[in-house]
Parts: structure tokens; sequence; C-alpha cells
């Protein structure tokens, strides 16, 4: 049994966890730092990147010690090494790289997309490759066929937005403040989905790609018309989001082959109507639905020590001279997507 001490900043969450092989959690710790960018409307990279130069040495300290162990316990180091906000990247990878060459342990940059690719794994021991993949964020929406550790095909991505930057987006325009995916899906239970006529961009297309663009600027021309309540309003764009991942997922689907399982993961895959629609769209599948709890659905350093367990039982470790990446695709190889730039 290897136990990975895992180290996750790209964002605004700081967290550190220790994990095993064996899929067991022996501890984690996350400091959210809501509070600090809720007066932005959003998160502010320097902020953040102060924020996890702070509190990451005694989130470290706090694991280590509740789970009973010493960096000596420790076969290897994993931290997130992109995508995301450099600032934030840096200092957890730099405080990974100090730890493993302070320990002559073993470093394992990961990738945090392939953190939350695998985080389904975590939790269910028979979920195995290969399968097919909803990975819906704040900075992501992508949907790939997971054929192993390190071997991914993307199947479709945004041209736009991602998916939980819609929400966000559509929360501010609402006035409910940050972070805005959990608000608008408390705010949508009181609303009529049908209330208000909002568009499903590119359903029906014969390409399988997300656009969240346009749904998010009709929802302020809605909002700026005064015609409907702010939970018919949340209530309308939660349903048309849910719609148009459906019938994007739908269209992947067809032509990813067989697969063993439906899988979502990302921040966005705690929402529990699009759980609930996607659970309906495997079982007419005829696959198993997985998504991970829901605080694994969320960035955490558990899911970055479990893609380190599943790197490390492999023989995979990184030299020290790894660098940070704020890109850092998935599939390399996969096509380049009219408008979707570096979101690919």
């Amino acid at each position: 049994m290897a136990t990975i001490l895992g180290i996750e900043s790209s964002c605004d969450e700081t967290a550190a966890a220790l994990v095993t092989s064996e899929r067991a959690i022996l501890a984690q710790h996350i400091a959210s730092q809501d509070e600090v960018h809720r007066p932005y409307g959003g998160v502010v990279p320097e902020i953040a990147a102060r924020a996890h130069a702070e509190r990451l040495a005694p989130l470290i300290e706090a694991t280590l010690a509740n789970a009973g162990c010493t960096l000596a316990d420790v076969d290897a180091i994993a931290a997130t090494a992109g995508p995301g906000l450099i600032g934030g990247v840096m200092v957890g990878l730099v405080t990974g790289k100090a730890l493993a060459m302070a320990s002559g342990k073993p470093l394992i940059a990961i990738n945090h997309l392939e953190g939350h690719a695998l985080s389904p794994r975590l939790a269910d021991a028979t979920l195995v490759f290969p399968y097919a993949l909803l990975l819906v964020s704040g900075g992501h929406c992508q949907i790939l066929r997971v054929d192993g550790v390190g071997r991914y095909r993307r199947m479709a991505t945004t041209i736009d937005d991602a998916l939980g930057e819609a929400f966000d987006k559509t929360a501010k325009i609402l006035g409910l403040g940050y972070p805005g995916g959990p608000k608008v899906e408390k705010l949508a239970q009181a609303g009529d989905a049908r209330a208000v006529p909002l568009p499903r961009p590119l359903l029906g297309s014969h390409e399988p790609h997300f656009s969240f663009a346009g749904l998010k600027s009709a929802v302020l021309r809605a909002k700026e018309s005064g015609q409907y309540r702010e939970e018919d309003l949340a209530a309308s764009f939660q349903q048309a989001a849910i719609d148009c991942v459906i019938d994007r997922l739908q269209r992947a689907l067809a032509g990813m082959g067989d697969v063993t399982a439906l899988v979502v993961a990302g921040g966005v895959a705690a929402n529990r109507p699009m759980r609930e629609a996607l659970e309906r769209l495997a079982q007419t599948h005829g696959l198993p639905f997985t998504a991970p709890p829901l605080p694994l659905c969320t960035d955490n350093a558990a899911m970055i020590a479990w893609a380190g367990a599943e790197r490390y039982t492999q023989g995979q470790s990184d030299p020290l001279d790894f660098a940070a990446r704020p890109r850092w695709p998935l599939d390399p190889d996969a096509e380049p997507v009219r408008g979707a730039g570096v979101k690919a």
C-alpha cells in the first residue's frame, strides 16, 4: 500500500490530503477563499496566490498530524502543476518540490483535470476503464473517453464559456453573490423552469461541442426586461443548461464506442438536478452512472493525491524541474475547435 500526500492550489481552494492506493482518505484539510473573493464577485488571481502561500504549510502540517503521520511515512508527493491560475499553481508545485527534495520522496506533477477525471475511481472501486466522462467545472466543459491513466480522448469541448462560468455569471446577473453555482441551484428550487424562454445553444447540432455564452447573455436580457421573477430565471437557466448538456452528451456517446459507465466530475457535478438528468441518460444507454461524493466534486487535494497514487503504482514520477503550466489539455492531440482557443 502506498500513501500519497496531495497538494491542490490551482484556483481558490487551498488543500492538502493523505490518500492511500487502497482508496482510503486518511486526512484532508481545505481552506476556502470564498469570503476573500466575495466582494469582487469572482476570483482575483493575486489575492488567491497570496492566500495559498499563507495557508498551505499549516494545512499540510495539520493533515499529517491528523493522520498520525510524518513526511517519512509518505511514499510520494503529488502536487497540481496545472492548468489553473499560474500564481496559485506555482505556490503548490514549489511546495511539493521542496517537500520531495527534503524527504527524498518522488514528486508527481498532476494535471488538475486528471484529478477530476480519476476522482470517481477513488470513491468507486468497481469503476474500470474505459468510461465516458463529462468534466464540468468553472473553467472547463468537456466530454472525454477515459481509456486509462494518462490516456484521454476528447470528444467535445466548449467553444466559448465553461458551464461553471455560466452558472457564476448568471448568479452575478441575479445578484446572488459568489460562489454562484450552489446559489443558482438553491434559488431554482422555488422557480418555474418553463417560465422564461431561453435558448439552447447548439441543440441538435451535428457536432457534440458546447456553447453557453448565448445562454448567459439571454439571462441578462431577460433580467433587464423586468418581466420575470428571479426564481424563474434561475430555474429556466438551469434547465436550459441541463438540456444542452444531455443533448451534447447524447451526440458524443454515439461516436464513443463501447464504454463501461457514464461518469461526471468537476464542480458542476455537485448540481443535483444535473446528476438526476445524467442518471436518466445513462439508464437509456444501459450504462451505470457514477459521480463522486459531493466533497470530491469541487477542487480538493484528495483527488490530486489519488491521481498521484494511480501514477505512482504504475512507477511514474516527475523531475524536480517540472514547470507549472497555466494551460494543460488532457488530450493534446485533439483537433482545435472553432472559437474555443485556449479552452480547448
